[in-house]
């Protein structure tokens, strides 16, 4: 009778690790693998919930350019593109694309960095556009390659004054990378709409789209989100690492943001421990505060640069 009684608890555990596993491998290859049966490097399948179908992707700059590609720890091949100014100073922004997108989508980003002669480069993070990688990791490896592209720059550059910029993911992947404090040259920082954490951001859009539970299915996901692809979800946090950062910060957000709301970007700022200043747009949803804001989120942006 004893020997039943622990097989079946056996049994009953090895079912739950199943099916926590299959939700887990589910909603990770869901939310964070690109590809599928007709483009390998498609964005993952809930880009298509979460993100803006109407986003027009904009024009890149009509300047000269030159194609870099460096190593990632794992032996991926990452790729970006160098915009050279008409006039080249020691200045130079990295333009860090969000979740689903790759670098085609800050083509107007870097339009208004070169019209001030500023060197952009814009790289595709993890998965995304041309740079090898089955999964996107909200952060955490992407963080890890804008430290290398940093890096790239200093040997072309060694006297670089370089500003990270990026939007949404590559928000939350700037800030990141500047919480680790090897970041070569860096000046400033910029975050457009990150979350405090993928975790938080994630659990919101089970209940939004699915109208399920944080708990169990986050655990799930977290747990299998290690095995499977080397980085726990929860990891990615923002809001775990700002008293790291050293450096001025400059949050921006728009007050109409659904996918990550503005009380993450509050709480980022008042965790941040260095020079900081907050930009809110009204009106403005997930994205979208630049084409809400027009030229004086350029002004904010540009004089927050010169005084830091």
């Amino acid at each position: 009778m004893k020997k039943r009684f622990v097989f079946a608890i056996i049994f009953v555990a090895a079912i739950i690790l199943i099916a926590g596993y299959a939700i887990g491998n589910y909603f990770i290859n869901y939310a964070l693998k690109r590809g599928n049966e007709t483009d390998p490097l498609a964005p993952p399948s809930a880009c298509v919930s979460i993100l803006d179908r109407n986003v027009i992707v904009p024009s890149m700059p009509e300047a000269p350019a030159e194609k870099w590609t460096i190593t990632a720890p794992e032996n991926r091949k990452l790729f970006a593109t160098f915009y050279v100014p008409a006039t080249e100073k020691h200045l130079w922004v990295i333009l860090v694309h969000g979740y689903g997108r790759n670098q085609r989508y800050v083509g107007d980003f870097a339009k208004a960095y070169l019209q001030r002669n500023w060197n952009v480069l814009t790289p595709d993070l993890c998965a995304s556009g041309e740079s090898e990688g089955q999964y996107i990791t909200m952060g955490i490896k992407e963080s890890v390659e804008i430290v290398l592209w940093a890096k790239k720059i200093i040997e072309r550059d060694p006297k670089a004054q370089i500003v990270l910029h990026g939007i949404s993911m590559g928000a939350a992947s700037v800030l990141m990378a500047a919480a680790n404090n090897n970041v070569p040259g860096l000046k400033s920082v910029i975050e457009d709409c990150s979350y405090t954490s993928a975790y938080e951001m994630f659990a919101r859009q089970l209940e939004v789209l699915f109208g399920l539970p944080e708990f169990p299915v986050m655990s799930c996901i977290d747990l299998v989100s290690g095995i499977k692809i080397g980085a726990r979800i929860s990891d990615a946090s923002p809001l775990k690492v700002m008293s790291r950062i050293n450096v001025p910060v400059m949050f921006i957000h728009g007050d109409k943001d659904t996918l990550v709301p503005l009380y993450m970007m509050e709480q980022l700022y008042d965790s941040c421990r260095g020079p900081k200043t907050k930009l809110v747009v009204k009106g403005a949803g997930h994205g979208d505060s630049l084409k809400e804001a027009g030229d004086e989120y350029w002004k904010a942006v540009f004089s927050f640069i010169s005084s830091a």
